[in-house]
């Protein structure tokens, strides 16, 4: 049986500590379509219906799976010839990330909301897009047992870069403007840039099925755009697969889309939030994701997943003793710490079970459809939360967000049975 010194030791490897640099470049975008664009429109007078219909801006994660096929099998027009492939796609997409954050910046919700609807939609995209080659090289470079590891500290980079948007701007929007803090967000595009750059091209491609130089354009199409989704949905068990992937962070979701309306209906300022929701909760999520990795190592991956999403969804009702305390800093950090905590566990479970189920030859195109996925119960099944906020008290809407966990938890129950049957 694996020792705890011998789980731990996976994270002295070089490549799974370069995963911080790649993590930035995801968490950038994360954070600036979330604690600032929530606070920037309930400061702007948006009724908590409409800041819950705005998780729909962030529809392209759910969707990136159509042109993942394309930026896995073609080069960037010009910068792939200078750059290689992956890192011509990222810097494009990188560029895309920087106009449209400074151009969402400039619109004013109050008179005209579809404007910053819109340059909110073109930060997803191009997030996305940048998502989707990221991705791939994380995978493509990790053995498997670094899986969980390499999430971890992966993780550690997506939160330096969100905590960075999302603290830094909430602080910034108390001592300056919003237009200010989307200017400094995109210029910080500019760090997950030279994080590209610093690092290598993949040395080598895996072979892609059904494609030849000799191929036809209908042999192509089927390597390129069927055989990734084909190869995926052959797995024995993969509607519960699928179902799990969309269910498992579900009640987190939720809970994460209206915790910045709760905390400041119930009487914390921007710079509060920030101070501990943020900068304190950014070691407890660290903490939990390096505990995700190492309980995974030492469990397995199916029982540390059960045993991350459990504390996950319970975590959940620690809101209720918040909304019964009121707006006091010390339960504050007890409820983020908690929260923060057992998130960044089932965050690292999760992204390593997401990677072991790519195939090699379609690492890209799979990973973004399962990630699409994922994202579609974070966005779609998520955009009535702000309605559902506004239909019942705080302390029943967070008892619902720990129920809504369950599901998911059900359907990882089954596929254990299952893969214990099949062992």
């Amino acid at each position: 049986m694996t020792t705890w010194w011998n789980a731990a030791a996976v994270y002295r490897d070089r490549r799974v500590l370069s995963m911080v640099f790649i993590g930035f470049s995801s968490g950038l975008p994360f954070g600036v379509l979330a604690e600032p664009l929530s606070a920037w429109l309930t400061d702007a007078g948006v009724t908590k219906t409409s800041i819950g219909l705005f998780a729909l801006v962030s529809l392209p994660y759910s969707l990136k799976f159509i042109w993942a096929p394309i930026m896995d099998a073609v080069a960037c027009p010009g910068l792939s010839k200078i750059l290689g492939r992956r890192r011509g796609w990222a810097i494009a997409a990188q560029i895309g990330l920087l106009i449209s954050i400074f151009l969402m910046g400039t619109t004013n919700p109050v008179t005209n909301l579809w404007w910053t609807a819109l340059f909110a939609v073109c930060v997803a995209f191009a997030s996305a897009s940048q998502d989707i080659i990221i991705d791939a090289y994380r995978v493509e470079i990790l053995n498997d047992d670094q899986l969980a590891a390499g999430a971890a500290t992966v993780t550690l980079g997506w939160r330096l870069g969100q905590v960075g948007s999302a603290a830094g701007g909430l602080i910034i929007a108390d001592l300056w403007s919003w237009p200010v803090v989307f200017a400094v967000m995109a210029a910080l595009v500019i760090i997950g840039s030279i994080a590209i750059l610093i690092n290598p091209e993949p040395e080598f491609e895996k072979p892609r099925l059904s494609t030849t130089k000799n191929s036809s354009k209908l042999e192509w199409f089927g390597g390129i755009f069927i055989a990734p989704f084909r190869d995926l949905l052959s797995r024995p068990g993969w509607v519960g697969v699928l179902l799990f992937v969309l269910l498992y962070k579900y009640g987190d979701a939720v809970l994460s889309l209206m915790k910045i309306p709760f905390f400041k209906e119930i009487g914390f300022t921007n710079s509060e939030i920030a101070e501990v929701a943020k900068i304190f909760g950014f070691n407890a999520i660290i903490l939990g994701g390096f505990l995700g990795g190492l309980l995974l190592a030492r469990l397995g991956l199916l029982k540390g997943l059960m045993t991350c999403g459990l504390l996950m969804a319970g975590s959940n009702l620690v809101f209720i003793a918040q909304a019964q305390v009121g707006a006091e800093i010390w339960m504050l950090m007890i409820t983020i710490a908690v929260e923060n905590v057992t998130t960044g566990m089932g965050t690292a479970a999760f992204i390593a079970y997401l990677s072991s189920l790519c195939h090699q030859s379609f690492t890209a195109t799979q990973y973004a459809l399962l990630t699409s996925v994922m994202a579609f119960s974070r966005t779609v099944m998520t955009s009535g939360a702000g309605w559902l906020a506004d239909q019942v008290d705080w302390s029943m809407f967070f008892i619902l967000t720990t129920v809504a966990a369950l599901p998911g938890l059900l359907v990882l129950a089954w596929l254990m049975k299952v893969d214990k049957k099949r062992l």
